[in-house]
């Protein structure tokens, strides 16, 4: 039996499930969102699957960049597929819950995979500042050793992160209070519902959290910074539109992730709060992760190139 199961077994928790409110849809509109979600699900699955699949049957593609690219889509894959199922099943019952078990674990694989994006930019980041600011010397800085211990940081550092906080909670009572005003569990709507002394837990995510979100925000500026003075340094305007249509995607798909974060986590609004949160916690659960593939598809011409090998090599293999 696992450390996290004695904890919830050993825990004086009253409670046995939680009630999740969802999103504030009127009932004879259900219908026509559970479709929506449905098919935003479905394309957010296929394109990062299209994405895995392409990176790994070309090997034109086996390079750093699409290493990392390949690890954020199976990331966005998953930290979609940890909150969507559950948001479809819910919309059709008639008692959207989930259990105690199953809304700590999902908190836990939402960290993880939520943390997981987060570090991956930072690495995507560092590899664009090597190839744009040291081109000679990238092939043996981003050495395949180098880029094999970033993926196995990146995912130790994520999924201990996620179990401090899930073993922390695990130890907190939860007596009356069991309805969540959202359509997952999210950590700080957890905590307060909880009627035991939560410090320990809130003290964790000021001084871990802040780690793990404002210093690869910081890591990602930093090589931008170096990124934009070694482009001012070159006169030749190709090279620089080719350095900004590749970074171009990169950029994108930051802004969308950190947009979202610093919306939901720090500058929350007092008016409306909860349709709010809900709101940001939908772009960044559900829509983030459906647009990330296309931002990459369609702004990479390695991509779409190898796309077409691939398809071409299915139709002639048929």
């Amino acid at each position: 039996m696992s450390c996290l199961q004695k904890m919830i077994m050993n825990n004086q928790t009253v409670i046995s499930k939680f009630l999740l409110l969802g999103l504030p849809i009127p009932s004879e509109h259900q219908h026509l969102f559970y479709a929506l979600f449905l098919a935003m699900y479905l394309t957010t699955v296929l394109g990062n699957l299209i994405i895995i699949i392409v990176i790994l049957l070309d090997s034109h593609l086996h390079t750093p960049m699409y290493l990392f690219l390949s690890n954020l889509s199976f990331s966005d894959l998953c930290f979609s597929s940890v909150t969507m199922p559950e948001l479809l099943q819910n919309m059709q019952s008639k008692e959207p819950s989930i259990s105690y078990a199953g809304c700590l674990t999902q908190m836990y694989f939402l960290m993880v995979f939520g943390d997981m994006e987060s570090f991956l930019l930072v690495v995507m980041a560092y590899d664009r500042y090597v190839a744009i600011c040291f081109p000679l010397h990238y092939t043996t800085i981003m050495s395949p050793k180098l880029c094999m211990c970033l993926m196995v940081l990146c995912w130790v550092l994520t999924m201990l992160y996620s179990m401090l906080h899930t073993l922390l909670l695990a130890r907190l009572s939860f007596c009356e209070k069991n309805v969540i005003p959202q359509f997952f569990c999210d950590i700080s709507a957890l905590l307060k519902l909880a009627c035991s002394d939560i410090h320990i837990n809130e003290l964790m995510i000021f001084i871990m959290g802040g780690l793990v979100s404002i210093i690869p925000f910081l890591l990602i500026i930093v090589s931008y910074v170096g990124i934009v003075q070694s482009i001012l340094k070159v006169s030749s305007t190709r090279i620089i539109h080719k350095v900004f249509s590749t970074c171009g995607s990169h950029l994108c798909v930051v802004s969308l992730f950190y947009g979202t974060i610093i919306g939901l986590y720090i500058f929350p609004s007092a008016n409306n709060s909860t349709v709010k949160e809900t709101a940001m916690a939908m772009m960044c659960t559900v829509v983030t992760p459906m647009l990330n593939p296309f931002i990459y598809s369609l702004r990479n011409r390695d991509i779409k190139e190898a796309l077409i090998r691939v398809l071409c090599k299915k139709k002639m293999s048929l």
